[in-house]
């Protein structure tokens, strides 16, 4: 599921190099830390909570409202467990920009040095990018995506769009917990500074219209009487709502 979102100032630039290598330094410690004193999946369950994370970056040492505290504190631990992934149980996939589109291969790569199948984590990978990019419809493009999973195939990720309009960042937290349908109220929390109107077609009341979707692209072109569905066919509208926090 989902667990939660924030919202943050969108800022550009990097981190200084020996801040983020600190950060990095600090970040392995507190995982292990955490992983010995909760396990793997217990590490999870706190990147997946938007205020644990936030609460971590400043702790780490990024202590700025901005969209780099999500980039950075991903990127520290990324670095942190480099090399120790199989001794901690984590593995880390994806990043910034471009390196978010090597997710799946990584994903992969890290399976294949521990005998994991992989299909399912790539899928939960995809199909979490694809909800927060097309199915919620908010105005906010992504070009972060972390993908953490362990051994046993718990996996959480930690995701952020930006707003050119607004200059304003949205991240998006998940945990694999709980998940029986990416597309129908796979969020346990959205929490959120603005507020707004947004297309979410993964609401419970867009249920027609996702049936209603579904059925026009399994149409072939020049099919049936062509006409889309009627909104009344479909039994609801898309859900609109634009929430502050909603849990």
């Amino acid at each position: 599921m989902r667990t939660g979102s924030a919202e943050l100032p969108l800022h550009y630039g990097a981190a200084p190099r020996w801040l983020f290598s600190r950060m990095s330094r600090l970040a392995g410690e507190i995982a292990e830390a955490v992983i010995l004193e909760h396990g793997t999946r217990g590490l999870l369950e706190r990147f997946s909570d938007p205020f644990w994370f936030q609460a971590l970056g400043c702790v780490l040492g990024f202590d700025w409202h901005s969209s780099g505290l999500t980039t950075t504190t991903c990127g520290a631990l990324k670095e942190a467990v480099k090399g120790r992934e199989e001794e901690l149980g984590l593995f880390v996939a994806g990043g910034k920009g471009a390196t978010s589109r090597k997710t799946p291969s990584e994903i992969v790569a890290h399976c294949e040095r521990t005998g994991s199948e992989p299909a399912s984590l790539v899928y939960a990978s995809k199909a979490a990018a694809k909800v927060d990019s097309a199915a919620v419809q908010d105005g906010y493009q992504l070009y972060h995506h972390v993908f953490l999973f362990d051994r046993d195939a718990n996996w959480a990720v930690v995701q952020q769009g930006m707003s050119d309009a607004t200059r304003m960042a949205r991240r998006y937290h998940w945990l694999s917990t709980g998940v029986r349908d990416f597309v129908c109220e796979p969020h346990a929390a959205i929490c959120s500074d603005a507020r707004g109107a947004t297309l979410n077609l993964v609401a419970q009341e867009s249920e027609g219209v996702r049936r209603a979707s579904a059925e026009a692209a399994r149409r072939p072109p020049g099919g049936g009487d062509g006409r889309a569905p009627t909104p009344a066919a479909a039994g609801s509208a898309a859900s609109t709502r634009g929430e502050s926090c909603r849990h």
